[in-house]
Protein backbone atom coordinates (compact mmCIF):
# COMPACT_ATOMS: atom_id res chain seq x y z
CA UNK A 1 0.00 0.00 0.00
CA UNK A 2 1.03 3.35 -0.88
CA UNK A 3 2.62 5.90 2.20
CA UNK A 4 1.99 9.46 2.14
CA UNK A 5 3.40 11.53 4.15
CA UNK A 6 1.27 14.40 6.63
CA UNK A 7 2.55 17.37 6.66
CA UNK A 8 0.48 21.09 7.75
CA UNK A 9 1.86 24.77 8.73
CA UNK A 10 -0.88 24.48 11.34
CA UNK A 11 0.75 22.10 13.81
CA UNK A 12 4.15 22.43 15.11
CA UNK A 13 7.27 20.92 12.58
CA UNK A 14 9.05 17.59 13.56
CA UNK A 15 11.60 18.48 15.88
CA UNK A 16 13.30 15.24 14.91
CA UNK A 17 13.76 12.48 12.14
CA UNK A 18 9.76 11.77 12.09
CA UNK A 19 7.12 13.11 10.37
CA UNK A 20 3.61 14.55 11.58
CA UNK A 21 1.50 11.72 10.19
CA UNK A 22 2.19 9.05 7.60
CA UNK A 23 -1.44 7.67 5.79
CA UNK A 24 -1.76 4.53 4.58
CA UNK A 25 -4.95 3.53 3.44
CA UNK A 26 -7.53 4.76 5.66
CA UNK A 27 -5.28 4.52 8.51
CA UNK A 28 -3.63 7.72 9.40
CA UNK A 29 -0.46 7.37 12.01
CA UNK A 30 -0.34 10.89 13.98
CA UNK A 31 3.26 11.21 15.49
CA UNK A 32 3.62 12.45 19.21
CA UNK A 33 1.83 15.94 19.80
CA UNK A 34 3.62 18.03 22.39
CA UNK A 35 1.99 21.35 23.38
CA UNK A 36 4.58 23.44 20.85
CA UNK A 37 3.05 27.00 19.45
CA UNK A 38 3.65 26.51 15.46
CA UNK A 39 3.76 29.83 14.45
CA UNK A 40 6.62 30.12 17.06
CA UNK A 41 7.71 26.61 17.71
CA UNK A 42 8.10 27.33 21.52
CA UNK A 43 6.56 25.67 24.02
CA UNK A 44 2.75 27.14 25.59
CA UNK A 45 4.09 26.84 28.94
CA UNK A 46 0.86 29.27 29.79
CA UNK A 47 -1.16 26.77 32.42
CA UNK A 48 -1.30 22.68 32.28
CA UNK A 49 -5.37 23.90 30.82
CA UNK A 50 -3.35 25.74 28.04
CA UNK A 51 -0.70 23.22 27.59
CA UNK A 52 -3.53 20.20 27.07
CA UNK A 53 -5.80 22.65 24.99
CA UNK A 54 -2.36 22.96 22.28
CA UNK A 55 -1.42 19.37 22.35
CA UNK A 56 -5.74 18.67 21.30
CA UNK A 57 -5.06 21.76 18.94
CA UNK A 58 -1.96 20.43 17.21
CA UNK A 59 -3.82 17.00 17.00
CA UNK A 60 -6.77 18.48 15.52
CA UNK A 61 -4.96 20.13 13.26
CA UNK A 62 -3.05 17.02 12.02
CA UNK A 63 -6.03 15.13 11.90
CA UNK A 64 -7.64 18.04 9.23
CA UNK A 65 -4.59 17.95 6.91
CA UNK A 66 -5.23 14.12 6.76
CA UNK A 67 -8.81 14.60 5.61
CA UNK A 68 -10.10 13.53 8.64
CA UNK A 69 -11.23 14.71 12.15
CA UNK A 70 -10.78 14.07 15.81
CA UNK A 71 -13.96 12.14 15.52
CA UNK A 72 -12.04 9.63 13.55
CA UNK A 73 -9.20 8.83 15.88
CA UNK A 74 -9.46 4.93 16.94
CA UNK A 75 -6.77 5.15 19.47
CA UNK A 76 -5.15 7.87 21.31
CA UNK A 77 -2.18 7.59 23.60
CA UNK A 78 -1.81 10.68 26.45
CA UNK A 79 1.71 10.92 27.89
CA UNK A 80 1.86 13.19 31.17
CA UNK A 81 4.87 13.87 33.49
CA UNK A 82 2.34 14.07 36.36
CA UNK A 83 -0.26 12.00 36.69
CA UNK A 84 -2.40 14.51 39.03
CA UNK A 85 -3.48 15.93 35.91
CA UNK A 86 -5.30 12.64 34.54
CA UNK A 87 -8.41 14.45 35.90
CA UNK A 88 -7.64 17.78 33.49
CA UNK A 89 -6.76 15.57 30.46
CA UNK A 90 -10.31 14.27 30.80
CA UNK A 91 -12.28 17.15 31.49
CA UNK A 92 -10.68 18.95 28.41
CA UNK A 93 -10.98 15.82 26.54
CA UNK A 94 -14.72 15.67 26.88
CA UNK A 95 -14.47 19.67 25.16
CA UNK A 96 -12.53 17.59 21.75
CA UNK A 97 -14.58 14.27 21.46
CA UNK A 98 -18.31 12.62 21.42
CA UNK A 99 -18.72 9.22 22.32
CA UNK A 100 -18.20 6.89 21.17
CA UNK A 101 -14.86 7.68 22.65
CA UNK A 102 -11.52 6.57 21.02
CA UNK A 103 -9.74 3.92 22.66
CA UNK A 104 -7.17 5.29 24.76
CA UNK A 105 -4.26 5.08 27.06
CA UNK A 106 -2.89 7.26 29.70
CA UNK A 107 0.91 7.02 30.69
CA UNK A 108 3.08 8.48 33.24
CA UNK A 109 6.49 9.54 31.88
CA UNK A 110 9.67 10.90 34.15
CA UNK A 111 10.32 13.10 30.80
CA UNK A 112 8.92 14.26 26.89
CA UNK A 113 10.80 16.62 24.85
CA UNK A 114 11.50 20.21 25.35
CA UNK A 115 9.90 19.68 28.68
CA UNK A 116 6.63 19.23 27.96
CA UNK A 117 4.43 17.69 30.69
CA UNK A 118 2.04 16.31 28.42
CA UNK A 119 2.35 14.83 25.08
CA UNK A 120 -0.07 12.80 22.58
CA UNK A 121 0.00 10.52 19.63
CA UNK A 122 -3.33 8.69 17.49
CA UNK A 123 -3.87 6.49 15.37
CA UNK A 124 -7.22 7.84 13.00
CA UNK A 125 -9.40 5.66 10.15
CA UNK A 126 -10.89 7.67 7.80
CA UNK A 127 -12.70 7.30 4.58
CA UNK A 128 -14.54 4.73 5.34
Amino acid sequence: MKRSIINTDAAPQAIGTYSQAIKIGDTVYISGQIPLIPEKMELNTESMESQIIQVFDNLTAVATAAGGSLGDIAKLNIFLTDMSHFPLVNEIMATYFTEPYPARAAIGVAELPKGADVEMDAIMVIGS
